[in-house]
């Protein structure tokens, strides 16, 4: 034992002295970079189990009745569907014959897969199997508007990250006549089956384009005479702004609201008067609010 820890203090000095001579010396600059290879080697496993864990965000699947139903009533491709062994009763059986005159595929599975598939945790024993949604160009949503023969009405979000608040604009914007929903492609929620669940089957009727850069849409609707307000709490009520012709409407991210450099694209910023202790609404309540003042103008 004695030898060993002799023989340790004997190399040790060596290095030692090795080092004195300049020898074996590290270099001040090489000794932080091999500080940062340590920290990079100690944080990289890390890394890996973080990025395993991140959940896979799938776009091809339709949860829940009414959304099927309403995928049914479309062009949308459906490759299968899943149901429920054993739940063949209400709008089930609507679902099963609709499919079988489309030649669709229907396979009868333990509710359990269904349940594993699930990404609502609300498949109400139904889950259809699809084409991943083909999103749009802007000039698409442009060209919806021209040949109804109405003035653009366009819904812009800024960073919507919540998937249930996009579902729920989506059948909101449906409803109000919007022609279409520009989202960027990064740090937005696409569209999930979530999304598609709580916007209940409007996504089949709703033409979305996913774009790089907001502002340079933004910049593209202004090119052709569209008018862009942006959701702000420093805006113009949103009543007695002049919403009429062509419209598109940014609505922004559930916690910051629009971006700065969004904000200041914005031709003009509009808010909803409240005379409640809070300030604040859920997102997609707001743009409901909002889409429906822009909607008033044209009936």
């Amino acid at each position: 034992m004695n030898k060993r820890r002799d023989d340790f203090r004997s190399d040790r000095g060596m290095r030692g002295k090795q080092n004195s001579k300049g020898g074996n010396r590290i270099p001040a600059k090489t000794k932080g970079e091999f500080r940062e290879n340590i920290k990079e080697k100690i944080a990289s496993p890390v890394k890996e189990v973080a990025m395993k864990e991140e959940t896979v965000i799938r776009e091809d699947l339709i949860e829940g009745r009414n959304a099927v139903i309403e995928a049914l009533r479309t062009d949308r491709t459906i490759e299968q569907i899943l149901i429920a062994k054993g739940d063949k009763e209400g709008s089930v059986n609507v679902i099963i014959g609709a499919a079988k005159e489309k030649g669709i595929v229907i396979k009868e599975v333990d509710r359990k897969k269904l349940d594993m598939l699930s990404e609502t945790r609300a498949h109400q024993g139904v889950i259809a199997k699809v084409t991943p949604y083909k999103y749009v160009q802007l000039e698409d949503i442009l060209k919806k508007a021209e040949d109804k023969g109405e003035k653009p009405f366009i819904i812009v979000l800024d960073e919507i990250e919540d998937p249930h608040n996009l579902g729920s604009i989506i059948r909101t914007a449906e409803l109000s006549g919007a022609h279409g929903i520009i989202i960027p492609k990064r740090r937005n929620v696409g569209l999930t089956p979530v999304v598609y669940k709580a916007a209940a089957g409007a996504l089949e009727h709703m033409l979305v384009a996913k774009v790089t850069n907001i502002n340079a849409a933004i910049e593209t609707l202004k090119d052709n005479n569209v008018w862009v307000y942006g959701a702000h709490m420093e805006g113009e009520s949103c009543i007695t702004a002049d919403l009429s012709g062509a419209v598109a409407l940014v609505i922004g991210s559930e916690g910051k609201g629009i971006s700065k450099l969004t904000k200041e694209k914005c031709d003009k910023l509009i808010k909803i008067p409240m005379v409640g202790e809070i300030n604040s609404l859920n997102a997609s309540v707001a743009a409901g609010i909002i889409m429906y003042e822009v909607m008033k103008t044209r009936l």
